[in-house]
């Protein structure tokens, strides 16, 4: 069974960083693609940043390109959202997701791709 939670949100001034976690339990090596996900009051959830499974690499919004960098600590079975250059429009609550197995490019921004989620974490950013 696999069990996600994410920790480490917060707030920070615009131009700061955090760095989020999404601990995971149930995991096997790289069977599962990671998704961070966010959601802001009054909008629809938003894809953000994948790991796929595998030497697939990783998948960014264009929103947080060259911001925003998700990595895996395999040894602490944590994945991570690194964020720097944070700005008021990345305020939101940020969920992990898991799939068991490989997604292709499309389907990476799917909820319904996603059987597992965290609880979420709030990051607030600061004019």
């Amino acid at each position: 069974e696999v069990q996600l939670q994410a920790s480490g949100g917060g707030l920070v001034q615009a131009g700061g960083s955090l760095r989020l976690s999404c601990a995971a339990s149930g995991f096997a090596g790289n069977h599962y693609t990671i998704g961070w996900f966010r959601q802001a009051p009054g909008r629809e959830r938003e894809g953000v940043s994948f790991l796929r499974t595998g030497d697939r690499g990783t998948v960014n919004a264009d929103s947080v390109k060259g911001r925003f960098t998700i990595s895996r600590d395999n040894a602490k079975n944590t994945v991570y959202l690194q964020m720097n250059n944070l700005q008021p429009e990345d305020t939101a609550v940020y969920f992990c997701a898991a799939h068991e197995g490989n997604l292709i490019i499309s389907s990476l921004w799917a909820i319904a791709s996603y059987e597992y989620w965290g609880q979420g974490t709030q990051v607030t950013v600061s004019s």
